[in-house]
């Protein structure tokens, strides 16, 4: 990103110094922007709770999903289908080993979330704990 930025920058440069330097000023605030939201993937983590799943992307944006609209873990997937179906997807661009579906399917602004995919560091863990806390009826909170 920044080799990029750098060769875009001496092109602009040899056309305007001013323009140039406007667009290394707003070069630096998105480098500066995109290093702030990959730490916060770290500190805004998918969590399991008595109220039910909170599905974060960072300090983008998240989800949170009551234990009652959860069906369930997706063994298999293909990713075009959960797109087509409505997915929520907080893998970004890395190809999701958690997937959730959704029954009903939860609104989100104008869409309809039916799956809720991540890339999870520790799936086996994330598993373990939503089969914890899926097996407590939702009365008994």
């Amino acid at each position: 990103m920044l080799l990029e930025t750098m060769v875009v920058h001496l092109l602009v440069a040899l056309w305007s110094v001013w323009a140039a330097l406007i667009l290394s000023v707003i070069s630096l605030a998105l480098v500066g922007w995109f290093v702030l939201f990959l730490r916060s993937l770290r500190h805004y983590p998918v969590r399991v709770d008595a109220q039910g799943l909170t599905w974060p992307i960072g300090f983008l944006r998240s989800l949170t999903v009551p234990w009652e609209q959860i069906a369930g873990l997706r063994g298999e997937w293909t990713l075009q289908e959960l797109q087509a179906a409505g997915l929520f997807n907080g893998a970004l661009i890395a190809y999701p080993n958690v997937v959730l579906e959704l029954d009903p399917p939860v609104r989100n602004g104008r869409r309809s979330i039916r799956f809720l995919a991540h890339r999870l560091d520790e799936p086996s863990m994330f598993t373990s704990s939503f089969a914890a806390w899926k097996r407590i009826a939702p009365s008994d909170f």
